[in-house]
């Protein structure tokens, strides 16, 4: 049996990166995936993608993290469409990276809005229509939550992630009585296709010696929602490469 068999699985920012690799990845072990993007078009190829492959999946209306109301419908679709929601994978691929005296306030901002604002959104979203007693959130912050750059404008980041970090906590707290799990991934040095840092400044970065890849995240994300981890909770797991255990930068 598939470790996510029959799990109705939400994937935001389908169309590409993190978002496409999880949808394609959950898919694969048997999830009903629910995207969603806001680029609809590229949402769209995901979706024949997993089709392709022998998958199920819904790919939303025109999805933005940051409106509330276009959250809310997008779950709501999952519903209507399966019943409920099993799993929510709560990440965002938008950050306006600078050191502190070149950035702006707007983008300081805008950072936040769409790296914890948006996790907030999500889980909000999703919390009444998650299958009591077997279900998950998995938020996605960063290692710059647990270290810091000198040499890279992470201030803003840093300050989302951390916030994402102390977010699912509280969240688990919350929802360990409903059997509402809630762990948290924090990676870096993860190249992905059109996203993130190329293999080769990746690998650069990681005392393993190589650039991080989307199945190593995914591999974590699938264990954590599967029922594997079901005495997991409150977790945070960094997936680096040991960069952030050995030295800032």
């Amino acid at each position: 049996m598939k470790r996510l068999e029959g799990k109705v699985a939400l994937v935001p920012g389908s169309g590409s990166g993190l978002g496409r690799a999880a949808a394609l990845r959950f898919a694969a072990e048997g999830a009903l995936v629910v995207g969603g993007d806001t680029d609809h078009v590229s949402a769209l190829q995901t979706q024949r993608l997993i089709g392709r492959e022998g998958g199920i999946a819904l790919n939303a209306a025109k999805l933005d993290l940051t409106d509330p109301g276009s959250v809310q419908v997008w779950a709501q679709e999952a519903v209507d469409a399966f019943g409920g929601i099993d799993l929510l994978l709560a990440h965002t691929p938008t950050a306006r990276g600078a050191h502190i005296e070149d950035q702006s306030f707007d983008d300081y901002t805008a950072t936040i809005r769409s790296q914890l604002d948006s996790v907030w959104l999500c889980a909000k979203a999703v919390w009444p229509h998650l299958t009591l007693g077997d279900s998950c959130i998995i938020t996605v912050a960063s290692a710059a939550a647990v270290a810091g750059s000198p040499d890279r404008g992470l201030g803003a980041q840093a300050a989302a992630a951390g916030g994402v970090v102390s977010m699912s906590r509280q969240l688990a707290a919350e929802g360990a009585a409903f059997g509402i799990r809630v762990n948290c991934l924090s990676p870096a040095g993860i190249a992905l296709e059109g996203a993130g840092p190329t293999p080769a400044e990746a690998g650069g970065c990681a005392p393993v010696g190589r650039a991080g890849r989307a199945e190593d995240l995914l591999n974590a994300a699938v264990f954590l929602a599967s029922g594997e981890a079901s005495f997991i909770t409150g977790a945070h797991l960094v997936v680096d490469g040991g960069w952030s255990a050995v030295r800032p930068g």
